[in-house]
């Protein structure tokens, strides 16, 4: 059985929340901030993330989500960091969680078509099946999704048992930039609901992969904190809110709804950033849970 985790356009008032459907009905700051552990497995230790490019992507756009998960364990970028956004996972039950990228599968020829349902993600998922890994499935802005866009940016779930091998943590997250970008790369494009307040510039010049980082930064962390739908999150098991989801909307200090909060410029570009990762890239990334403090952290 798969689990969705997905970024959906409410109303005007809610704005840009990450949700599960059904449709929950206020803002997820407005609720009692708790995330139970259920008791179930968590992924720590050495974790081996593949990567499945499905559909076109250029070098660039690949290299600038691959900086991305190196940067969520390395220790060299300058505060505040996405290995210091990331360290608020090990807070959670279990220690650490060091991500490695392994294996990369280029699908540039497109073999199950511009149209994708659970069942093909499942499939593209189950291409490896590493011990301790995440299978993260990238889809081109040219492909479409079951669901993307109309209750949907991302995914996270866990593929079947296989000759008696585990089950295995996987990741879909699809390129936004000309089918949803009000929906899925906010804050870098106006949404379609609510406020129309100007877009935040992509801090690497790209609102596709920009926004593919958020949502991807999203599903690692419910990944790794609830890989198995029995680990932490609030709410009942088939709607559940998760170390980032629960946070959703939150960039920076003094965020409300159609405003992230304060985050850091880039004098030069303008863009808007939140924290440095290796090779000198930047990257905005939300909120996530602490449940140390029990309320959600923010870099800036």
């Amino acid at each position: 059985m798969a689990f969705n985790y997905h970024l959906a356009t409410v109303a005007s008032a809610l704005l840009v929340l990450l949700l599960i459907e059904p449709t929950v009905g206020a803002p997820v700051q407005q609720q009692p901030l708790v995330l139970k552990y259920h008791n179930g497995e968590l992924l720590k230790g050495k974790i081996t993330v593949n990567l499945i490019w499905y559909g076109s992507f250029t070098p660039i756009q690949r290299s600038i989500i691959v900086d991305f998960i190196q940067s969520l364990s390395s220790p060299k970028a300058p505060l505040p960091s996405a290995a210091s956004w990331w360290k608020t996972t090990e807070k959670y039950k279990g220690g650490s969680s060091a991500l490695v990228v392994g294996k990369q599968l280029l699908h540039e020829n497109l073999s199950l078509g511009k149209y994708l349902k659970g069942r093909h993600l499942l499939a593209l998922a189950s291409k490896f099946n590493d011990l301790n890994a995440i299978n993260v499935i990238i889809t081109a802005k040219d492909v479409a999704i079951e669901g993307f866009c109309t209750n949907r940016c991302g995914t996270h779930g866990s593929t079947r048992p296989l000759n008696g091998k585990p089950r295995t943590a996987y990741i879909w997250v699809g390129n936004s930039e000309t089918q949803c970008p009000g929906q899925c790369a906010w804050p870098f494009h106006q949404p379609i609901y609510g406020p129309q307040t100007p877009p935040l510039v992509a801090p690497n010049g790209d609102v596709g992969i920009d926004g593919i980082i958020i949502n991807l930064a999203t599903l690692l962390a419910g990944t790794v904190t609830n890989p198995f739908n029995n680990g932490y999150f609030q709410g009942p098991p088939t709607a559940p809110l998760e170390a980032v989801s629960a946070c959703t909307g939150l960039f920076g200090s003094g965020a409300y709804p159609g405003y992230p909060g304060r985050t850091l410029v880039d004098k030069t570009t303008g863009a808007s950033y939140n924290a440095y990762g290796t090779n000198g890239r930047k990257y905005l990334l939300p909120a996530m849970w602490d449940p140390r403090t029990s309320a959600c952290k923010t870099l800036v």
